[in-house]
């Protein structure tokens, strides 16, 4: 097997197309993860220097009244994560930036996609697009003649005579193969490797070290089903054309159809409601109550008599707190409560149409991989979701704080101002990424289906290759 093995390897290298193919993939993969990291320092540089600017802005008011500052509100803007420079995942079209202030929850915009040209529709060229889908390209086209040549030229019969078996054979092609496609890939993960902790925001961070690992592992997981499925198609098949046509046949239907007709599957069967109808659900059910019987005026009415009763006086003007400033504060409770019931029923939505496509990776290998690679490096639809939740409770936060002030002015708050300098003790938004201890349980599908993919291929294509027929 190691001989084999050996052969294989040098015969690959010394094959004038593997070396044309895999110099452009080569060169594109280098590309990718500089172009990736160039990208990815620019706009973290931008995103970074606009937080630090709206967070002065913020905290640099001039004496004004609270509820006006809730107005005034802030931005928060999501970091990019370290490993986004090798699979953007959905960051191009989430959003970056989100407008926080007061009774209104508001969605994160300004998407990469939404100031971009239509081509963007059609993938980026990232470490991750090149990784997925022409790199197992490449495999194929080294892999398709493994036994069809073999056969044909005679050679197959002269190495089972000498006692070699045909799982032998396929075990050592299949090694030789294996270190032909790590000396492709290898560069440029270890160039990716290298651009990621030489930069000072990333060094000593095990977090994104234990990713990169996890990472790398993962697609030579990947790969190896292509080197393993190549290798068994083209010794069932009986030329060395139809192990191509094959190959190539699979690729198309893994890598473009089935992903595509998932996607509509899914939005087909859990459809979502437009943003401009949640977001009119969710001021009809905030001002006339989740029952429609609740109305904002009643419970305002009810709040202010419940103070009365509360301090033992008959009018307003003797309260010792604000009435506006609790009737606010118990408003943004209840439309918070309001909105985190839609919000959590749209992503359960579209985490139904999510399961869907990592359920197909059980068939289709290309979407196991998908989803691990942006789980791994941070740029999922879950680390979104966790960005966004982590915004809403900041401006939540800041906008009870800012009503608690009103009430604490008491009556006749509306003719006063609080000093500049009670902004500056308010707290400014820092988003802090979640660690992969609480991705992991979030991939657990995606990373069981590549290993069933694995252990079956391995088992079930070498059994069938076992009883190939070697005329």
């Amino acid at each position: 097997m190691k001989s084999i093995a050996q052969k294989e390897f040098i015969s690959t290298l010394r094959d004038r197309r593997f070396v044309v193919l895999s110099a452009l993939v080569l060169a594109l993969l280098l590309t990718a993860t500089l172009v990736g990291r160039a990208s990815f320092r620019t706009l973290q540089r931008e995103r970074q220097l606009a937080q630090t600017t709206v967070n002065d802005q913020f905290r640099n008011q001039p004496a004004r009244h609270p509820h006006r500052v809730a107005h005034y509100g802030s931005f928060a803007f999501r970091p990019r994560s370290g490993l986004s420079l090798l699979d953007a995942g959905v960051d191009s079209f989430t959003g970056s930036a989100v407008y926080l202030e007061a009774h209104q929850q508001n969605s994160v915009n300004f998407s990469q996609a939404q100031q971009s040209g239509s081509l963007i529709r059609f993938g980026e060229m990232t470490v991750a697009f090149v990784l997925q889908l022409l790199v197992p390209l490449l495999i194929i086209f080294l892999c398709f003649g493994a036994f069809t040549q073999e056969r044909e030229t005679g050679t197959l019969q002269l190495l089972l005579a000498q006692g070699t078996t045909l799982r032998q054979v396929a075990w050592g092609k299949i090694r030789g193969y294996c270190q032909a496609v790590a000396l492709v890939v290898a560069p440029a993960l270890a160039l990716a490797a290298a651009l990621l902790f030489t930069g000072e925001e990333f060094a000593s961070n095990t977090d994104l070290l234990a990713r990169l690992v996890l990472f790398g592992l993962s697609y030579a997981v990947y790969f190896f089903l292509f080197v393993v499925g190549s290798v068994v198609v083209s010794a069932r098949q009986a030329s060395s054309r139809a192990a191509l046509v094959t190959l190539l046949g699979l690729w198309i239907l893994g890598g473009i159809i089935l992903p595509k007709a998932t996607a509509n599957l899914g939005a087909s069967l859990y459809p979502t409601i437009t943003k401009a109808q949640m977001d009119a659900e969710v001021h009809e059910e905030a001002q006339h109550g989740v029952n429609g019987h609740d109305p904002h005026d009643q419970r305002a009415a009810a709040i202010k008599a419940a103070l009365l009763k509360k301090y033992g006086v008959d009018s307003e003007e003797k309260l010792p707190v604000s009435v506006a400033g609790v009737q606010m504060a118990a408003g943004e409770a209840y439309s918070a409560r309001v909105y985190q019931q839609h919000f959590a029923a749209l992503n359960a939505t579209y985490e139904q149409q999510n399961r869907l496509s990592d359920w197909a990776g059980l068939l289709n290998p290309y979407q196991a991989i998908r989803p691990l690679s942006m789980g791994l490096a941070g740029s999922d639809f879950t680390h979104y979701v966790h960005f966004q939740q982590a915004a809403e409770a900041y401006r939540y936060g800041l906008v009870q704080r800012l009503n608690g002030l009103q009430a604490s002015m008491g009556y006749g708050d509306k003719e006063r101002r609080l000093d500049a300098h009670t902004w500056r003790e308010l707290p400014v938004f820092a988003y802090r990424a979640p660690n992969l201890h609480w991705a992991l349980p979030h991939l657990f599908l995606p990373v069981a289906a590549l290993l069933l993919w694995a252990m079956v291929l391995s088992w079930l294509g070498l059994r069938l290759i076992s009883k190939t027929s070697i005329a």
